[in-house]
């Protein structure tokens, strides 16, 4: 049997730029990301199944009652969730799962899974994320308002994530996250299989 793989769950402001994040390390790294469900309308460019799956607040629903998500959340009125099945079969196949979901979601999924790591995004200030919100151009005042308001309350918990990493610089962004991964599968809880198997060898030798 196999080393089980272990979620990879990473939150962060509206705006900070946890998409693009994400994709980089899916593609210079390799790790499988688990696609959310949304009842949210597609942005412009996005595509049902790669960015998210899009859903009917009814096909949400149905999900829900029959325990496909392993977490789901209202975020700015709008249904998120994270697909069970997929998750599971890629962790039982050895993969890191990444999570891309907001605070809610995350601690609930440590509930779940408590071997999973949380790492929350942030910009360099508060200033700094009401410029890329604006700068993004997707949204109207009012929500970038509410936006605004909802990182103020998320902000509360960002002490109960284990890594807090700043997006300022985005490679280097990508290669923190990159090794606060690495450095999580060395810990010696994930090792104790190896020592021994080392210990063994060097009497045997």
């Amino acid at each position: 049997m196999g080393k089980r793989g272990f979620l990879i769950v990473i939150s962060g402001f509206s705006g900070v730029g946890k998409g693009t994040v994400v994709k980089r390390l899916v593609s210079d790294y390799g790790y499988s990301l688990s696609v959310s469900a949304t009842t949210r309308a597609p942005r412009e460019g996005e595509m049902d199944g790669r960015e998210y799956y899009f859903k009917s607040r009814e096909e949400f629903m149905n999900l829900i009652d029959y325990n496909g998500f392993i977490e789901w959340a209202v975020y700015v009125d709008n249904y998120y969730g994270t697909p069970r099945a997929f998750v599971e079969q890629e962790l039982a196949l050895g993969h890191h799962v990444i999570l891309e979901i907001e605070v809610q979601g995350a601690l609930n999924i440590k509930r779940q899974y408590p071997d999973a790591v949380l790492i929350f995004l942030t910009a360099p200030s508060a200033y700094e994320l009401k410029k890329r919100l604006t700068g993004r151009g997707t949204e109207d005042a009012g929500v970038i308002e509410k936006r605004m308001r909802r990182a103020a309350e998320e902000a509360e918990d960002m002490d109960a994530y284990e890594y807090i990493i700043i997006n300022d610089d985005l490679d280097q962004c990508v290669q923190d996250v990159n090794a606060v991964i690495v450095a999580r599968g060395c810990m010696l809880e994930e090792k104790k299989e190896f020592i021994s198997q080392m210990k063994a060898e060097l009497k045997a030798l």
